[in-house]
């Protein structure tokens, strides 16, 4: 183990997102030991029901960031982000929007599995972080944000939009629309591929996932463009 990585080791795991993110300013953290610190972060009581810490993944730097809210099912017991029903949305979305996801860097503003179990106790269902676990977990997105260094970040869903660009974003008013924020020459909000799932019949599910698309492809051209 390098010898910033065992400096980081050594914090308190409470304490290890905030003093991570001082490491990360300064230049003294690279990705790795920023992936590594947060596998032991206790700074929120969510890591205790969780199977692992799921962390960002993908080139670093990136030219796109995308961030959505937290890990599910499959991201929990995989340990990589996106990879359940959700992210085979993502997929096909972002190829469609001619983007390729092996050049993305994807993550999540939460970095634990939040949920509770199903009334037939076999399957986990989803519950939405609170302020608390989602302020406890915003220092590891500024670590990753800043050595990632996106021309473009998506924020997906309300929860990640408003976690990190702030609470008066709302998603089915400003998708697709550039937003207000110093933390990537362009930042926009759209919905969260989950959406697309949740949409109830046929019609409602095309119309959710054409939009998607639509912003996915609007901020590809932007890159292109650039």
């Amino acid at each position: 183990m390098s010898a910033r990585r065992t400096r980081l080791a050594a914090v308190a795991p409470e304490e290890r997102p905030e003093a991570v993110f001082v490491a990360v300013e300064r230049g003294d953290a690279a990705f790795r030991d920023v992936r590594d610190a947060a596998d032991g972060c206790r700074a929120c009581d969510l890591w205790a029901r969780a199977t692992q810490t799921v962390f960002g993944n993908g080139p670093v730097p990136a030219r796109l960031m995308l961030v959505g809210e937290q890990p599910g099912d499959q991201e929990d017991v995989q340990g990589e982000p996106f990879v359940g029903p959700a992210g085979r949305i993502l997929d096909r979305a972002l190829e469609e929007a001619g983007i390729d996801r092996e050049r993305v860097f994807v993550t999540n503003v939460v970095k634990h599995f939040k949920w509770r179990p199903a009334p037939s106790g076999k399957r986990r269902l989803h519950e939405r972080p609170n302020r608390t676990e989602i302020g406890a977990c915003l220092p590891w997105v500024r670590s990753e944000l800043a050595l990632v260094r996106p021309e473009a970040l998506v924020l997906l869903g309300a929860t990640a939009a408003q976690a990190v660009v702030g609470p008066k974003v709302r998603v089915t008013r400003d998708h697709g629309v550039p937003l207000e924020s110093e933390l990537a020459p362009l930042v926009v909000a759209t919905i969260h591929p989950s959406a697309v799932l949740r949409a109830q019949g046929g019609p409602a599910r095309e119309e959710a996932y054409a939009g998607l698309v639509a912003d996915l492809r609007a901020v590809a051209r932007r890159l292109a463009a650039a």
